[in-house]
């Protein structure tokens, strides 16, 4: 009986502590020792080429539609400006549920896999692009989309892996290492984007093929499936009424973004209504549907759970904050504080993305940290407070003036992004901690749609508020200065007249906004050489937008602070520190027994001992 006793322990302890493990593993201790970097470096190779992937077009941009022979600013043209550049994020916030779905069921490993080489395939179709125009662009999208497919695989599974193959007092700094690699993509995407798009478009697309190539074959021969699986059937009608809701919902906000109807933004347009008011619709009937099949996707018992319910909570309203505000600080830059010291609009992008440094080394400093200290302290505390550094960090930009002190810029987005390193690591270890092993797929899915989700509608906002702030105000200043500085009544009422969104694009695209306003219409042909130069300088834009962007900018802040500090509230009511696997349930217990027994080959005594139990 004392036996039994002390392997009934044995058991408890390989199901509480340690991944589920092998006789290989159990033969070699050190192999398995090993086998848990290679998974993490593996993993963040691959979130690394992704994230690369995502930011390395919001600087390459103008010089992939250079080479497609293609005006992003034209009306007729706006649309497959937002697919290129939104169409990845979205299909990943789709898919990555689903996917880690099927993980759970058929294999997280052999799924990353497959992500690795759907990527890599449709790379390699991206870099090899030979239409232009409408065709070009269209085919860009297309395989951006197959490629996020592949950026779905890799999301929806990495964290899995990584939390099957980590002991529970590792996870933390598992999951800080790999945020690392993102917000280093992030960094190196801008980085790379500006050396290489001037050099060759094609290469934009092509980076990521060796990388991917090599992790294809690294992750088939090395990575090995330790997860718990339970077989099941997939939900197909939930997969499908999950996929048309989000879809719907998430473009909308996109098309929100465009003009309609003499409107500054698009939230008048029927179609824009019908998709984000009828995709809502889809997902609550969703929502039904997943109380009542038998093997949902979405596990809405997951939520039961209070550290994951807190957990999810806490990232979607913090990628909600963040998400848009990348992009607002890069107009910013680009706009407005680059060209009025002294940097041509087509230099801005690059800048944009050097001047942004501090938010990347705050967060690779603080990642890992929070990391370690989360494995020894648990998330709650680290969360909490990195949240609401961030809300604070967010109000003292506001106090910032449009033309600020770059140092004190640097300090405030690098608090900022000490901020969200704190919370990030913690909060990713926390959340995968309390999933049960063998919903771990699934639950990071759930994680990652909430933040993508969160992300794209973000954006959304944080445009739709600027615009406005423009619309109020940006029309009167355009027409004074451009008159004042001898434009024709005219053409810059004509000019005034226009959307303010494609002012803002064409800063963010490094374009000089009043050369593609007044060049179309003839406008400049009648000034001075003084006077074009003047109207076309760098200075004259960013003194006409900055008063009206400032007040949008304001009141985006105070959105950002204001969703940091109730994410923050909700980090804090996580509760203690929670291990689902420290109070398992009594089949998991039994199932743990068959799993550990690979390890002590006590197969037959320690089935015994999880029936007792049960």
């Amino acid at each position: 009986m004392i036996l039994r006793l002390t392997r009934q322990r044995e058991v408890e302890a390989a199901v509480s502590n340690r991944s589920p493990v092998t006789k290989a593993d159990a033969a070699n201790p050190r192999g398995r020792l090993e086998y848990k970097w290679i998974a993490l470096s593996n993993t963040t190779l691959g979130i690394l080429m992704v994230t690369i992937n995502q930011s390395i077009l919001l600087i390459s941009l103008p010089d992939i539609f250079r080479g497609i022979r293609l005006n992003p600013l034209l009306p007729a043209n706006t649309s497959y400006f937002l697919w290129v550049f939104m169409g990845f994020m979205l299909v990943t916030a789709v898919l990555v549920v689903s996917l880690g779905r099927v993980g759970d069921m058929y294999g997280r490993v052999r799924m990353y896999n497959l992500g690795f080489a759907v990527f890599t395939f449709f790379s390699i179709l991206l870099s090899v692009t030979w239409m232009t125009g409408s065709a070009g662009a269209l085919w860009i999208i297309i395989m951006r989309v197959f490629q996020g497919v592949g950026g779905a695989f890799l999301f929806a599974n990495s964290s899995a892996i990584l939390t099957d193959a980590f002991p529970v007092n590792e996870r933390g700094k598992a999951m800080g290492i790999n945020g690392i690699a993102a917000v280093s993509g992030s960094f190196l995407g801008l980085i790379l984007g500006g050396v290489l798009g001037p050099v060759q478009w094609h290469l934009v697309f092509l980076v990521s093929v060796p990388f991917g190539l090599f992790g294809t074959i690294w992750a088939y021969l090395k990575l090995q499936d330790n997860g718990v699986r339970i077989p099941s059937k997939i939900d197909w009608l939930g997969n499908v009424t999950f996929a048309v809701g989000l879809i719907a919902v998430l473009t909308g906000i996109v098309y929100s973004l465009l003009p309609y109807g003499g409107h500054s933004t698009g939230w008048t347009n029927p179609w824009v209504l019908a998709g984000v008011i009828g995709g809502v619709a889809v997902l609550v009937l969703f929502v039904f549907i997943e109380t009542r099949v038998p093997q949902p996707m979405f596990r809405l018992n997951l939520f039961r759970i209070r550290a994951f319910t807190a957990g999810n909570i806490a990232a979607l309203l913090g990628a909600l904050g963040r998400g848009g505000m990348q992009f607002m600080l890069i107009i910013w830059l680009q706009g407005i504080w680059l060209p009025e010291h002294g940097y041509s609009f087509a230099q801005t992008p690059l800048w944009a993305g050097i001047a942004m440094v501090p938010l990347t080394l705050g967060f690779l400093i603080m990642g890992p940290i929070s990391g370690v200290l989360s494995d020894r302290l648990g998330a709650r505390g680290l969360a909490t407070v990195g949240l609401t550094l961030s809300g604070a960090a967010f109000l003292l930009l506001e106090i910032l003036p449009m033309n600020f002190s770059y140092p004190v810029f640097a300090v405030l987005i690098f608090l900022f992004a000490v901020g969200m390193g704190l919370f990030f690591s913690p909060n990713l270890a926390s959340v995968m901690n309390s999933l049960p092993p063998e919903q771990r797929g699934a639950g990071a899915g759930m994680l990652n749609t909430f933040q993508n989700a969160a992300t794209v509608l973000s954006m959304g906002l944080f445009f739709t508020i600027v615009t406005l702030g423009l619309a109020a105000e940006l029309p009167t200043h355009l027409f004074q200065g451009l008159t004042a500085a001898g434009v024709a009544a005219g053409p810059a009422r004509a000019v005034a007249s226009e959307p303010p969104i494609g002012s803002l694009f064409s800063a963010f695209l490094g374009f000089n906004p009043i050369k593609e306003l007044l060049g179309p219409i003839g406008a400049l042909k009648h000034l001075s050489p003084h006077q074009l130069s003047y109207v076309t300088g760098r200075k004259f834009f960013p003194s006409l937008i900055a008063p009206a962007f400032s007040n949008g900018l304001h009141l985006a802040f105070d959105f950002a602070a204001g969703a940091s500090f109730i994410a923050a509230l909700a980090s804090l009511l996580r509760g203690a520190r929670y291990v689902h696997a420290n109070q398992p349930l009594k089949e998991e217990i039994a199932e743990g027994a068959i799993a550990a027994a690979g390890a002590t080959g006590l197969l037959e005594e320690e089935v015994a001992v999880g029936e007792e139990t049960a």
